[in-house]
């Protein structure tokens, strides 16, 4: 009797320890160990980062770091934590936790509208762990610019806006390849058969797309800017964009940030190879990037006969256009005397 009694006490203790164990395990495992208040967070761990480092990442975000990672260190098939870019929300688990930072969650890396090579490299490294120095070396490599025809002024048309899916921790190589092979794809062989209907490379489509979405905004009017780009193109005459202008004085004052309102006529002096009313036909490159609708605007150009245009002051965003100097002076006169009007420098 006295041995049945000791051995149901043991039972009795035993099994109280394995509630005991089970319960401090449920609570370290499934209880909520998070401490931010928004509904989701996202985070980033670094590659090659130390276990102090991650530390350091992840205590902004749980209430115990030390048991999560007790936890990890029990259930995870890595040896250490993974680099990339995760998904945490609020209320998760340790075991929530330990499952999330194993998901590698994508970047929707986006970028249009930019002026320069060095502004591209700087908008796509705000986005992804490599910085705008590994990018611009990789994307200027001087072996990958002769195998595909590119230049350091030009390469910059390579780049088709748009929206792309990369791992945050991607590397410079991976997004340089990605975005060739989008270019490739982009321009089919519909595209390539109308350029050279217009005597372009792609590269200079691009370069006179861009200064057709610099010229206008209205996605409707690009078209009409467009041929009469093309009229002037195969004329011989001077593009006389004013666009190039400004991309000119913000390139030999060094600073693309500054606000060009109005372009003077000594401006139309600066001795730039973009400058396109000193120096004939297209620039080095594209003096932006253009949306696709301004490349498909100069691939499929409106038919007229129209060399000249200039700001409307009557339907505001749009142009006057003209078929002889003439007329486009009456037009360029009336726009000046709006500036002036209302103090535009």
């Amino acid at each position: 009797m006295k041995l049945k009694n000791l051995v149901s006490i043991l039972l009795v203790i035993v099994m109280s320890g394995l509630l005991i164990y089970g319960y401090k395990l449920y609570n370290k495992t499934f209880v909520s160990n998070t401490s931010f208040s928004e509904r989701e967070v996202y985070i980033t761990i670094p590659t090659n980062s130390t276990h102090e480092d991650i530390k350091k990442i992840l205590t902004p975000y749980v209430k115990d770091f030390d048991q999560l990672d007790a936890v990890f260190q029990q259930v995870s098939f890595e040896q250490s934590y993974i680099p990339g870019r995760f998904l945490l929300k609020k209320g998760m688990s340790n075991y929530d936790l330990i499952q999330a930072l194993k998901y590698n969650v994508p970047v929707k890396l986006t970028f249009n509208n930019q002026e320069t090579i060095e502004k591209l490299v700087s908008r796509i490294s705000s986005q992804i762990e490599p910085d705008s120095i590994a990018l611009m070396n990789v994307f200027l490599e001087p072996e990958f610019l002769e195998e595909n025809n590119f230049t350091k002024e030009d390469v910059l048309s390579m780049f088709i806006p748009n929206t792309y899916e990369f791992y945050w921790n991607t590397t410079p190589l991976k997004v340089r390849n990605q975005m060739h092979k989008e270019y490739t794809r982009f321009w089919n062989e519909e595209r390539r058969t109308k350029a050279e209907k217009l005597g372009l490379t792609p590269t200079e489509v691009i370069t006179l797309a861009s200064i057709v979405q610099k010229e206008t905004a209205k996605v409707d009017e690009r078209p009409k800017v467009a041929g009469a780009y093309l009229n002037r193109l195969g004329k011989g005459i001077l593009f006389q964009a004013d666009p190039t202008v400004v991309y000119s004085k913000k390139l030999l004052s060094n600073d693309f940030d500054q606000i060009i309102k109005r372009v003077y006529l000594k401006d139309l002096k600066l001795d730039s190879p973009y400058n396109t009313y000193m120096y004939k036909d297209l620039p080095p490159g594209p003096i932006a990037m253009p949306d696709i609708s301004s490349v498909d605007a100069v691939l499929n150009p409106e038919k007229h006969n129209y060399i000249f245009f200039c700001a409307s002051v009557e339907r505001m965003g749009y142009h006057e256009f003209a078929e002889n100097l003439a007329q486009h002076n009456v037009n360029r006169d009336k726009y000046s005397a709006w500036l002036d009007k209302n103090n535009i420098q």
